[in-house]
């Protein structure tokens, strides 16, 4: 895919950086004639003003005028209605600055006026000082309002006036596109091919042939043919050896250097392939003008064709031969073997040729000057375009199935390949049957932008291979992580973007129609009375991201720095740390709202709709939100202590706004609502003191001395270092059954965590003592419980 998207890329490039030079006769990607005609002249306004004035409403009011007047002709050229379009453009944007130009003026007098009152009702009277004040504030800011009033309609008569000139150009680009010409493939009509290829010649030979009768024009040719001949042939050799000689040089510093550097010097250096052959036609078109043996047509091909067509040709050769390399030193844009790639290199050389001599040509031999001849004549170069075009889908086809067999296409990468390779067979078959039938504006503008896309997407593959590569040395990294990396992969992402402007451009959107979308982009959208523009939300989200920043630094300075050092408890530190996070995101919110000028008070109306959805679809989060807050404030729980809840026991381990996470003994963690924590029943087993009570239940065999268990029992209870003797622990005689007698160990722990080694020690010495005293144990022994009230709960173990 990536070796298709090069190719293409190439090819792209070639006509859009050859555009500018011929904007006027080729313009097949842009869907309509570009630049002013003579007539323009006509109807242009007085040039408008960038500086931030006043407009002048009576020189708007005549050139909208006269504007009116030329849009509903219905013979205004499109020429004329660019022009107007243009100017009608700067006139908007002289509008929407004047709507808002007196605005804090009037926002203070509303205010003033706000703070006066509304004048009084159902008879109340008043001072006369206030109402006359208010009267007064109120003509000021009548006044005050009156040019952002006047500068909104004018600017409400403007865009109108463009939406209109833009619906009629969009119009002649459809008939344009869907119109039937003269079929080429009926040999009928090659007539007014020959015909008008015949008159070209003809009239270049005759504009020749005059130049050459003059004598002085003559000698100046004559006397630049060394030169012309010497830069001639310099860039014939670097077109067709320069990108030899460089690649030996380039293979040359790879082979001197790490490969983490081939990347950085292939494609950078590669660039004199193009730049030196263009250089060298620059240079021979301008020895060829200062002869002044030229005319109007050699003129054209010389100045425009002739450096349009260098550039074209060295560009699309450069894209293709870095997707269908030689070599294979570098990750390939395509995955396609030798015999293939060599393939594509010559389907690129075919383009590239066919393309030249259409650019070379061009400037001259157009259809306003030749007629529907000149359309008949290009129209194999369409063909041509068409069949190297549904080779280049095959390719792309047979480059989808390889990475799909190697196991690299991931899915989708492999179908977008396909896909492309799809679509290009399919424009490459029936935009030349198009027009072959006679629709040959539709097939120019399906068939070349195709072809102009594909070369795009390659170039857009060579780039951000050139990001992973500076990636990869920057970071040291191998291109495989440089890939699956973040930052590259959002590096590739912007290049795309970037693209879809360009896109549009090849595939029929006027710049205009382009332009225009950027400024509604820029005005924004409305909500209310509300209007949000790109850079009052791209100003709020760094407002909110810096205060984001600070508060998470305060964060982590209270955490690390300055609680510590106090004597809160950490469920106290950990509160005042999460309630700080979410009073600073709250202020950050706010002063971003502020700092802005957004006005929020219109979406009263929203939110009170929001409201509704919250209280059926969102109430639970709403609860455990809520909950959250409460935990935070009265803290029945913190994090650390020992909890049961809903059957779950384990440590809090941390309290957010919605949930709490609890860590059971076994090692894993559940996530519980905060609202289970505030409507439930909770135990809390350590949350205000460390202490609680640990029975240790004890079956002896039924001839025991009870007297004896019981002494031995309280000795072994007391010589605990954790057993506290205030209260003392008791040894309460419980049952006696088939089973034995039962008696067990009641203890208040220092601290009941500790709970586990207690009880294993006790058990120890139970055993010890037993065997030392001649007690005897059942033949039966249930399990010891352990509990702070009547169930023991399994704490953790120490």
């Amino acid at each position: 895919m990536r070796g298709l998207r090069a190719c293409l890329a190439a090819l792209a490039a070639v006509v859009l950086l050859a555009a500018p030079a011929a904007a006027e006769t080729r313009g097949w990607w842009l869907g309509g004639v570009t630049g002013a005609g003579a007539n323009a002249q006509t109807v242009s306004p007085p040039p408008v003003e960038t500086v931030a004035v006043a407009p002048d409403f009576d020189d708007w009011a005549r050139f909208a005028a006269r504007a009116e007047d030329e849009i509903g002709e219905i013979g205004t050229s499109s020429a004329v209605l660019e022009a107007l379009r243009s100017d009608l453009a700067q006139w908007r944007e002289k509008f929407q600055a004047a709507q808002t130009a007196n605005g804090p003026r009037v926002d203070t007098l509303r205010e003033q006026i706000a703070a006066i009152g509304a004048a009084p009702t159902d008879g109340a009277t008043e001072p006369e000082e206030i109402t006359a004040r208010r009267k007064e504030l109120a003509e000021q800011l009548t006044r005050a309002q009156a040019p952002g009033l006047a500068a909104e309609e004018a600017y409400r008569r403007a865009d109108a006036l463009i939406r209109e000139s833009d619906r009629i150009l969009r119009a002649r680009d459809a008939h344009r596109l869907l119109r039937h010409d003269p079929a080429p493939a009926n040999p009928a009509n090659w007539g007014a091919g020959i015909a008008a290829l015949t008159t070209f010649g003809r009239d270049l030979w005759k504009e020749s042939s005059g130049a050459w009768g003059d004598m002085t024009r003559r000698d100046a040719l004559t006397n630049a043919v060394p030169v012309v001949a010497l830069v001639a042939l310099l860039a014939m050799v670097l077109i067709w050896q320069g990108r030899r000689w460089i690649g030996q040089l380039i293979r040359r510093l790879q082979d001197r250097l790490p490969m983490a550097w081939w990347g950085l010097v292939e494609l950078p250096l590669s660039l004199a392939q193009v730049i030196l052959p263009f250089a060298a036609l620059i240079f021979l078109a301008g020895v060829l003008e200062q002869t002044n043996f030229l005319g109007p047509l050699s003129r054209a091909i010389v100045s425009q064709g002739m450096l349009s067509a260098g550039l074209a040709v060295s560009t699309v050769l450069w894209i293709g031969w870095h997707v269908f390399p030689v070599e294979d030193r570098l990750s390939q844009v395509l995955m396609l073997s030798p015999e293939r790639r060599a393939e594509g290199r010559v389907h690129v050389s075919l383009f590239a040729a066919a393309l030249g001599a259409e650019q070379l040509l061009s400037p001259a031999f157009s259809v306003e000057a030749y007629g529907i001849g000149a359309q008949i004549v290009t129209f194999p170069a369409t063909v041509l375009t068409g069949v190297l075009l549904f080779r280049i889908g095959q390719l792309l086809q047979q480059s989808a199935r390889a990475e799909s067999e190697a196991g690299e296409g991931h899915g989708f990468r492999g179908t977008v390949v396909a896909l492309f390779g799809q679509a290009a067979m399919a424009v490459g078959v029936l935009g030349p049957v198009m027009g072959a039938i006679g629709y040959v504006g539709l097939a120019t503008a399906t068939v070349r932008p195709a072809m102009v896309t594909l070369g795009l997407l390659a170039l857009l593959a060579l780039l951000q291979r050139l990001t992973y590569d500076i990636y990869a040395l920057v970071t040291r990294s191998d291109q495989q992580r440089a890939r699956e990396a973040l930052l590259p992969v959002l590096l590739s992402f912007v290049l795309a973007l970037m693209v879809i402007p360009l896109l549009a451009l090849i595939w029929g959107m006027r710049s205009a129609d382009l332009l225009e979308y950027w400024t509604r982009f820029r005005e924004g959208f409305r909500i209310g009375e509300t209007r949000f523009s790109p850079t009052d939300l791209l100003l709020f989200g760094v407002i909110f991201g810096a205060g984001y920043g600070l508060t998470r630094l305060l964060q982590a300075a209270l955490r690390s720095t300055i609680l510590p050092r106090t004597r809160i408890d950490t469920g106290g530190k950990n509160a005042i740390v999460a309630g700080t996070g979410y009073v600073g995101l709250v202020l950050a919110a706010f002063l971003a709202i502020t700092s802005t000028g957004l006005d929020l008070s219109s979406l009263a109306i929203v939110a009170g709709a929001l409201s509704v959805g919250i209280g059926f679809g969102l109430q639970n989060i709403v609860q455990n939100f809520v909950s959250g807050i409460i935990l935070l404030i009265e803290r029945p729980v913190a994090e650390g202590d020992w909890v049961e809840v809903g059957g779950v026991q384990g440590i809090v381990r941390g309290i957010s706004i919605r949930s709490t996470r609890i860590e059971t003994f076994d090692r894993t963690s559940v996530v519980v609502p905060n609202a289970s924590l505030i409507s439930g029943s909770v135990t809390n087993y350590t949350g205000y003191n460390m202490t609680g009570r640990l029975i240790l239940p004890v079956l002896v065999a039924t001839d025991s001395d009870t007297r004896k268990v019981e002494q031995v029992l309280r000795e072994i209870a007391e010589a605990q270092p954790m057993v506290l003797l205030n209260p003392p622990p008791s040894v309460p005689f419980v049952s006696i059954g088939a089973e034995g007698v039962k008696f067990e160990i009641r203890a208040i722990l220092r601290d009941i965590n500790f709970s586990g080694s207690v009880r294993t020690e006790m058990n120890h010495q139970i055993a010890k003592r037993f065997a030392e005293e001649g007690i005897s144990f059942p033949t039966t022994y249930q399990e010891v419980r352990l509990l702070r009230t009547i169930a023991e709960p399994q704490g953790p173990t120490a």
